[in-house]
């Protein structure tokens, strides 16, 4: 009778914990694998075997602005705006990238500048971020049960982010940063007082993704990226290689934007 009884609970209790970790029915479901869309990265592949070329092109549509008549996209602009005082080492930075930005230095880019995750798994009271990226594959996990940003967390390169959902858009909100990373190409730097607003939504079969960067110690004001649309793909995770930096010796110049 007891063993009954135990087997009519757990029959009870499995889908019940089971259908806890869904998406709620309420939301789209953002969950899937994406493109690969961190900024400028190389968009072909060439591999010589024996004499024989072979270019594999890459698919870079998810890492670029695309028009703005997306149903749910937010007014942007094409470059942040630094107060005066700062635009003179925004243009040093970017004069210099081979030399200064730490990205090419194997540090991690943080956000935005790593782009939409590579795979989102969606659950009921959170969701799940999964990168791929030369400097390693990091993961973001984000409530979304309501709760505030953490008050004892210390800064670190992808923030402390709360997410909640607005309509059919999953609005990510993330605060203390480390100062050390650049929000995007060009030396566009931060200060500790940086936050980053990530939206997420469906158009069709597609993720529109969507970033907004506050940071009043250097901005004048907000600054909006155009919107990314980012397609699905079957291609799925691999494990980066460790990051190795050999290329300095080998640049031209001292701005690597178009030496990669």
């Amino acid at each position: 009778m007891k063993r009954l009884f135990y087997t009519v609970v757990a029959a009870l209790l499995i889908p019940a914990l089971a259908g806890a970790q869904k998406p709620s029915a309420t939301h789209p479901d953002l969950s899937g694998l994406w493109l690969f869309s961190i900024s400028l990265p190389t968009t072909a592949l060439k591999k010589e075997v024996n004499g024989k070329v072979e270019i594999n092109r890459i698919d870079a549509s998810g890492r670029r602005g695309v028009r703005s008549d997306i149903p749910g996209v937010l007014p942007s602009a094409p470059a942040p705006s630094y107060k005066p005082e700062f635009q003179a080492k925004v243009k040093h930075l970017s004069d210099n990238e081979s030399k200064l930005d730490p990205v090419f230095y194997c540090e991690r880019p943080g956000i935005p500048r790593i782009g939409s995750p590579r795979r989102i798994i969606q659950l009921s009271n959170e969701v799940v971020f999964l990168y791929e990226d030369i400097s390693g594959d990091p993961y973001r996990v984000i409530p979304t049960d309501g709760r505030a940003h953490r008050k004892d967390s210390n800064p670190s390169y992808y923030g402390d982010s709360v997410g909640h959902w607005e309509a059919d858009t999953l609005v990510i909100e993330s605060t203390n940063f480390v100062e050390s990373t650049w929000f995007g190409e060009e030396g566009y730097f931060h200060s500790d007082a940086m936050r980053v607003t990530e939206r997420f939504w469906r158009v069709g079969e597609n993720l529109a993704y969507q970033v907004t960067v506050d940071d009043p110690k250097v901005l004048t004001a907000p600054w909006t990226l155009p919107v990314r649309v980012v397609r699905p793909t079957n291609e799925p995770l691999e494990e980066s290689p460790r990051c190795v930096e050999s290329d300095g010796p080998r640049l031209l110049n001292s701005d690597h934007h178009g030496q990669r």
